[in-house]
């Protein structure tokens, strides 16, 4: 609400300066209405965009933006200032062409950005959808939405990197050593209870969810993301004793200082000069500085590789679950993702994967053919038999004769 405020905000104030006619200043310059620049400007202050888009994501989206609104037409024109009812299909197809060139120049002299000419072409097709719907009178009634059947180049579609087990603990521990205990937990809460990083830096792990009184034997993982929870059990009670599932995990959890609700804070100073050296304020940490120390550290850790990120670790574990042949439902009901698509598109095709499958299919082969053979023994041994007997009874019946 503060952000379409902000916005609103700066649309009456370029109104008011224009009303009393005096100069707006180039910082709240107001889209001319029906343009691009004002689509893109009705997308950013639209539910769509606020309720959608993750805070995070949307420098990335006002990047795209203007990238679509600076391109120069033929005539030396922003694209941003052209109306919305002149891009036709044909006026998206060239400007699909142009997203896959860039403006500067060493994406000209660079390979065709496929990735980024898909998303811009996402972007536009979903803000011309949304914006049409709110006013239909700016865009053109035979083919309101341009961007809808625009040919796309195929290209390789890369794989996100996944870290093993042994890659993610080496982090954690190399990470307590070296005084940053909250980047080796998150690592390990999104490898072993499959969050979502920017949830858990977010402050959506909470000690209150960690071993409560009223579920001492869980930890309780809400996903901000689909609002679901994930109940994981901790430990189980046996003949043999109690069972410990995430015996590690919790040891690393056990270094986490308890500074806050969140389990993942900071502490930036004291509050006052007669607190205590340990008792400075606690903060919750930018998901993008917390990025940048997980960068740093993994360069100076044994045994961690250079694609070692906290996205990764969520991936590995996705993959772990399938590496140890759970079923889809049971994988699901750890990750609480609801659609089979969205869990298979974590799970890596690894070696060990590839080695289950394979030895699968091998005693599958193997079963088929001992099926087969007693089968095809009595066939032979008929076979053999048969044409001996009719034979020598032809040939007594001759004699007889």
């Amino acid at each position: 609400m503060i952000e379409r405020a902000k916005t609103l905000n700066e649309q009456f104030d370029e109104w008011d300066l224009t009303r009393k006619g005096r100069p707006v200043s180039p910082g709240v310059l107001m889209p001319k209405y029906g343009s691009v620049d004002w689509l893109f400007r009705e997308y950013k202050i639209s539910d769509a965009f606020l309720e959608k888009v993750a805070k995070r994501s949307r420098s990335d989206y006002e990047w795209a933006m203007e990238q679509i609104c600076d391109i120069l037409t033929k005539n030396g024109e922003r694209v941003g200032s052209r109306p919305v009812k002149f891009i036709t299909p044909r006026a998206a197809d060239k400007l699909y062409a142009k997203f896959l060139v860039g403006t500067g120049k060493k994406d000209l002299k660079g390979k065709p950005r496929l990735r980024t000419g898909e998303k811009l072409v996402g972007l536009c097709r979903k803000a011309w959808r949304v914006v049409h719907r709110l006013f239909p009178e700016e865009f053109d009634k035979q083919v309101p939405n341009p961007w809808t059947g625009v040919t796309l180049k195929v290209r390789a579609k890369g794989e996100k990197p996944a870290v093993t087990r042994d890659e993610v603990y080496a982090f954690a521990w190399g990470a307590i050593d070296k005084g940053y205990p909250e980047a080796a937990a998150t690592a390990v809460i999104c490898f072993e209870w499959l969050q979502r990083p920017e949830n858990v830096v977010m402050g959506h792990m909470k000690w209150s969810d960690y071993r409560a009184p009223g579920a001492p034997t869980t930890i309780r993982v809400i996903h901000h993301k689909t609002g679901t929870i994930a109940p994981h059990p901790l430990e189980e009670e046996t003949e043999e004793g109690v069972v410990r599932f995430y015996a590690e995990a919790e040891e690393v959890l056990a270094k986490l200082p308890r500074l806050g609700v969140p389990m993942i804070l900071r502490e930036v100073g004291k509050k006052s000069k007669k607190e205590k050296p340990n008792e400075g304020v606690a903060v919750p940490w930018v998901y993008s500085s917390l990025n940048h120390v997980v960068t740093r550290l993994r360069k100076n850790i044994d045994g961690v590789p250079s694609h070692f990120t906290l996205d990764a670790c969520r991936h590995g574990g996705m993959t772990e679950l399938e590496e140890a042949e759970l079923t889809d439902g049971q994988g699901r009901a750890l990750s609480t993702h609801k659609t089979q698509k969205a869990y298979t598109g974590y799970a890596k095709r690894t070696q060990v994967r590839m080695l289950s499958a394979t030895r699968k299919r091998h005693a599958h082969v193997l079963a088929e053919a001992a099926a087969k053979a007693p089968a095809n023994e009595a066939e032979t041994n008929v076979q053999n038999g048969a044409p001996d007997g009719v034979q020598n009874g032809k040939e007594a019946t001759a004699k007889s004769a």
